[in-house]
């Protein structure tokens, strides 16, 4: 984990934020707005750039120091001015200190020029956590990745290539550690050829070290009272060596997808492809979308984290920051409530790791409270104290679907169940019982467990898991309660008046449709988590056989990380790669044997309302060779060939 915290703000007679950590500016007192586009639009030659991108172009920028945000504003303005309507900018900016939103609402009130884009930015500014978090505006046209954590730490797990450098941040003699010749590696290592530089500064040790690193840098006129600043430009090359079975495949020549399932993950990689032009056709073998796992009613956004940052921990963390924005565009109350999450100290075990990861993580993604504290913010009684996560909450899981599948860019074929895939003249062929039912260059399998019926992924190891909700009819009494809790189970406030309850977790029952017996077992979590609750449900008085419920089954791998990405032949990457059974050390410079076109996006277990929006976002990085909206090990660790590598060198999954 990084240690990223709120910034410490103070504010001077003319309302400008002065940072208590570094007893610096922000920006000039002069005119920080005129400061940013002279310094680091005017410098990086952006206005000219934007000007020349090409039709589905896009410019990367990368940041040091996020701050208020106004470099970015006025770069997305200058952006939306002068671009091409379906150009895209990437904006990669580092923040150690983010400012709570209180502060940056107030930061932004500085310039009404800017409130268009200013409103945008503060209506999205939630869960923002440690790790790195996307936000998307502009029906995603401009995306900004925030990197929350020290620069240090959050550059090497970069994975992008930057066209334009703002090198902010607070001043060399105010902020030190920053500015050191580890910086400048990772600028070169990042930047694109011709990549430019811009900072206000003209210390001789930030002149000498990125001219080490590889970057031309000249003085120039600085602004205000400034005599003089730095630009410039990358004209070295660093080689970035990637592993091979790693590496980005060869961008499509053509933007066309066939995704089969229309569920969430099937639902999501559409939605991030067609935000950036690409025509895409999803399958569905139902009569409408979200009709197995991802059609419950409510789907808790559960953080199941670990203190010690592992790639599971910081998937979910990110992801759950990306959903949580993302509901902002669904009505609250009926297809989503940020009502907070209770997690349950419920022994011993639980409360060690709870106390782990209350030392890990800032108090505004969660915190522990009493049994007291709990029962005040659930509304019924308990049987312990616990973690507390108010930004969490519930979300309906099909509506979701329906606002990511509502793209006019996106072609749902119902009632289509694909049967058999054939790669033919360069385009994938989704196969029926009665011939072709759709091909396109490249195509995403989203359909779970059941993609290992397709020759090609048959050897993946995925397993499918049973799952049974319970929905409980709301009564006066118990619709006072006010958070989702869990323990080992969950039960969550009533939408549409109904709590649900669950989930059973079975790996041997193969059973279609519910079961009392698993009622049953949901009756008796409920039990664990709060027999108060239990009593204003009159859950003694239900019949089993009775209760209404659904049953699906979660689709995970053997390593329980999601199956994001590119994948490849895997007789293939045997034979390619035969040598890492011996010396798995060496990193052999051959190309790896990609299934060309062929990506996948499955095995989101029980997570799937929290991991699947931003694998959406990964894959369609992939794809597009943007930046990652992850790091580059999270990517790695959830890439569909670790398991062909693994088996090759370990002989197992």
């Amino acid at each position: 984990m990084s240690d990223a915290s709120e910034a410490h703000l103070d504010w001077d007679d003319h309302g400008q934020p002065l940072s208590r950590q570094f007893g610096d500016v922000y920006f000039s007192r002069a005119s920080g707005l005129e400061e940013t586009r002279y310094v680091f639009l005017a410098n990086n030659q952006l206005p000219e750039r934007f000007a020349a991108l090409p039709t589905g172009g896009r410019l990367v920028i990368g940041e040091t120091g996020f701050g208020t945000g106004l470099n970015f504003l006025c770069a997305w303005q200058a952006f939306d001015q002068l671009a091409p309507h379906d150009a895209r900018l990437h904006f990669v900016s580092v923040e150690k200190y983010p400012l709570t939103r209180d502060d940056l609402e107030r930061a932004l009130a500085l310039w009404p020029e800017l409130q268009a884009f200013s409103a945008q930015l503060l209506a999205l500014y939630v869960g923002i956590q440690p790790g790195f978090q996307r936000l998307l505006f502009d029906d995603g046209r401009v995306v900004l990745t925030l990197l929350i954590g020290d620069v240090h730490d959050c550059l090497p797990q970069l994975d992008a290539r930057i066209d334009a450098w703002f090198l902010d941040g607070f001043a060399p003699a105010k902020n030190p550690q920053m500015w050191t010749p580890e910086l400048f590696t990772q600028l070169a290592r990042l930047s694109a050829p011709g990549a430019t530089l811009a900072t206000f500064t003209c210390a001789g040790l930030v002149r000498r070290g990125l001219n080490e690193a590889g970057f031309v840098m000249a003085k120039v006129p600085g602004f205000g009272h400034k005599r003089e600043m730095l630009a410039g430009a990358f004209h070295d090359q660093v080689n970035d060596i990637q592993k091979p079975w790693f590496a980005r495949p060869p961008r499509p020549s053509e933007r066309r997808a066939l995704v089969i399932g229309a569920g969430l993950a099937g639902c999501a990689s559409a939605a991030s492809l067609a935000a950036r032009g690409w025509q895409v056709t999803v399958l569905e073998r139902h009569a409408a979308p979200a009709q197995e796992g991802s059609g419950n009613p409510q789907g808790v956004l559960y953080l199941k984290l670990s203190a010690h940052g592992t790639a599971l921990s910081q998937l979910v963390l990110s992801g759950f920051g990306h959903t949580r924005r993302l509901l902002e565009r669904l009505e609250r109350g009926v297809d989503w409530d940020a009502c907070g999450v209770l997690q349950l100290a419920f022994n011993a075990k639980e409360a060690e790791r709870q106390a782990q990861l209350s030392a890990a993580f800032p108090p505004s993604l969660l915190h522990a409270v009493d049994q007291s504290a709990a029962e005040r913010l659930a509304g019924v009684a308990l049987p312990s104290g616990g973690l507390f996560f108010p930004e969490a909450g519930w979300a309906h899981p099909p509506a979701l679907c329906r606002l990511l599948s509502s793209h006019a860019n996106i072609q749902l074929l119902t009632h289509h169940d694909a049967l058999s895939l054939q790669r033919e003249n360069g385009e994938w062929r989704a196969l029926g019982a009665d011939g072709v039912l759709a091909s396109a260059p490249v195509l995403i399998l989203a359909n779970a467990a059941d993609a290992k019926a397709f020759a090609q992924t048959a050897e993946l190891p995925l397993k499918r898991i049973r799952g049974q909700i319970s929905c409980l009819p709301a009564t006066d009494a118990s619709r006072e309660l006010s958070t989702v809790v869990c323990a080992d189970g969950y039960v969550a406030p009533p939408r549409a008046g109904e709590h649900t309850l669950g989930a059973s977790f079975d790996l041997k029952n193969q059973h279609q449709g519910v079961t009392p017996e698993e009622h049953q077992s949901n009756l008796e979590l409920l039990r664990g988590i709060s027999e108060d609750l239990g009593q204003r449900l009159h859950i003694d008085q239900l019949d089993p056989a009775q209760m209404q419920g659904r049953s699906a089954y979660r689709c995970t791998s053997s390593d329980y990380l999601p199956l994001v990405g590119p994948l490849a032949d895997s007789r293939a990457f045997a034979e390619v790669y035969a040598a890492l059974g011996k010396d798995a050390r060496q990193t052999p410079d051959l190309p790896c044997p990609w299934l060309d076109g062929l990506y996948l996006n499955l095995a989101h277990g029980s997570r799937g309302v929290v991991t699947v929006p931003l694998s959406g976002e990964l894959l369609a990085a992939w794809l597009e060779d943007e930046p990652l909206p992850l790091p580059r090990a999270v990517a790695e660790a959830c890439h569909p060939n670790r398991f062909a590598l693994r088996q090759l060198i370990r002989g197992q999954d």
